[in-house]
């Protein structure tokens, strides 16, 4: 077991899901956002190309995926 207190404990906890939030958040405005502006036409979604939209949902899920791995390091520290 950890040698955290209570406190740091919950912190730790905290920190963890606040970049798990992150992640999602990162996946919701860099991924769903815009395919669903793409599939319902809404006017500048497709102004941008099919290959620097595929490029910008690459960054913004490994940005996801980047947080979610940092959330989950976070919380190694309580084992």
């Amino acid at each position: 077991m950890s040698d955290l207190d209570p406190a740091e404990i919950e912190q730790t906890k905290l920190l963890a899901n606040a970049l798990d939030r992150a992640s999602t958040a990162c996946v919701t405005v860099g991924v769903v956002t815009p395919l669903a502006g793409y599939v319902y036409n809404v006017p500048g979604f497709n102004a941008i190309s099919g290959d620097r939209a595929i490029l910008y949902f690459a960054c913004w899920l490994s940005g996801a995926v980047l947080l979610h791995y940092l959330a989950r390091r976070v919380l190694r520290r309580l084992a």
